[in-house]
């Protein structure tokens, strides 16, 4: 027993120094991968994979929502549906008139702009999706939809809601895509101030119901209640669409930039479905998008720089010619000399330059003297 018992009191030798072995190689492994994905995308296509072999697992772990949220609605009576099935009937109505007076005005626009036709929607298409799952934290604001590259979606797609701007995809799958929130702090939206005309970005705040303007000058005029549409800069959402409204705005004397905050119009609580769009090619709404250098891959040919006239060559003076060709300048002819005073006391007046028709003299020749006037006669 005593043999047992010092045996089982023996610490093992070697099984600490292999799991520090094992966790120290462990970490280098990951912070190199990390890096390569970072810096280099080499796991795009892995990360493509998982993503398609983890979306079954992500779907049965959301299902029993699923499965309640549709029994609950299954189980509905059938008077709470047919108020629903009116109230939906008014508001077709309200947005039927709506759009009709939209299109009157709209035509009413084009003719006074003298327009031949109002130019089409900036959006293309559009394709609804549903969120499979949300995570709002402070540091990671993002969302799963039910579509990916099978449906046509791309990388860095604008999403929006029947509200405003949600975000933009990041990763996408080939039955589903990973949106960024606007709200997210790795996230940024240029915007303008509809009011005043004024740009400047919206960076997300970390939180679903704000977005910091970290970048308005003290002096900026801007105010609370001003509405927030996007630029069309960046190459991502296009321009005039609702993203946020703005309800604190802090000077301080010291400090050169305004502590600007805003509210977005987009409910990502409530929302369950959102809208995956395709914007028009032509459209002079549509966000532009650069090349690796930064210069558009597409442009109007009538906006290019033109080339250069050549200059208009006019013909030289006469004076201008002699110059160039070597010959100097004639010189000024010698003032007409007075004539002599006549006996009485009479003025004496100059004689009148006769015109020579004698080529000019070269310089250092002494011209020939004049002939004298000759003199008045006497009253």
């Amino acid at each position: 027993m005593a043999a047992f018992g010092t045996a089982a009191s023996r610490p093992l030798q070697g099984r600490g120094g292999a799991q520090g072995f094992r966790f120290t190689f462990y970490a280098l492994l990951s912070v190199v991968v990390m890096y390569l994905d970072q810096r280099q995308h080499y796991l795009e296509q892995v990360r493509y994979v998982l993503q398609a072999a983890a979306y079954p697992i992500e779907l049965a772990v959301n299902s029993p929502a699923a499965a309640w949220t549709w029994l609950r609605e299954t189980l509905q009576t059938r008077q709470a549906l047919e108020s629903e099935n009116a109230r939906l009937r008014a508001e077709d109505r309200a947005l039927q008139l709506r759009s009709m007076r939209y299109e009157a005005l709209e035509r009413e626009n084009g003719e006074l702009r003298g327009l031949a036709a109002a130019l089409p929607p900036v959006a293309d298409r559009w394709l609804p999706a549903e969120i499979v799952s949300i995570q709002l934290s402070s540091l990671r604001q993002r969302l799963l939809l039910d579509r990916g590259a099978l449906n046509g979606v791309f990388k860095g797609q604008a999403v929006l809601d029947g509200h405003g701007l949600i975000g933009q995809t990041t990763h996408v799958g080939p039955w589903s895509a990973e949106v960024i929130l606007i709200t997210d702090p790795e996230h940024a939206v240029p915007v303008r101030i509809e009011r005043t005309g004024l740009r400047t970005i919206a960076v997300g705040a970390a939180d679903t119901t704000s977005l910091a303007l970290p970048y308005l000058p003290a002096n900026a005029d801007v105010r609370s209640g001003d509405l927030l549409v996007s630029s069309g800069l960046g190459g991502v959402f296009p321009e005039g669409y609702p993203v946020a409204r703005i309800t604190e705005v802090h000077r301080d004397a010291v400090q050169p930039l305004a502590q600007v905050r805003a509210t977005p119009l987009a409910r990502v609580d409530t929302d369950t479905e959102v809208m995956l769009v395709w914007f028009r090619p032509g459209h002079p709404a549509t966000p532009a998008s650069g090349g690796p250098t930064g210069d558009l891959k597409e442009g109007n040919v009538a906006m290019q720089p033109q080339a250069a006239k050549p200059p208009v060559t006019r013909p030289a003076e006469p004076s201008a010619q002699a110059s160039a060709a070597g010959s100097p300048p004639a010189p000024a002819p010698a003032p007409a000399s007075a004539a002599p005073s006549p006996p009485g006391g009479s003025a004496p007046t100059a004689a009148p330059e006769a015109p020579s028709s004698e080529p000019h003299s070269a310089p250092g020749d002494t011209p020939p003297p004049l002939p004298p006037a000759p003199p008045q006669g006497q009253p």
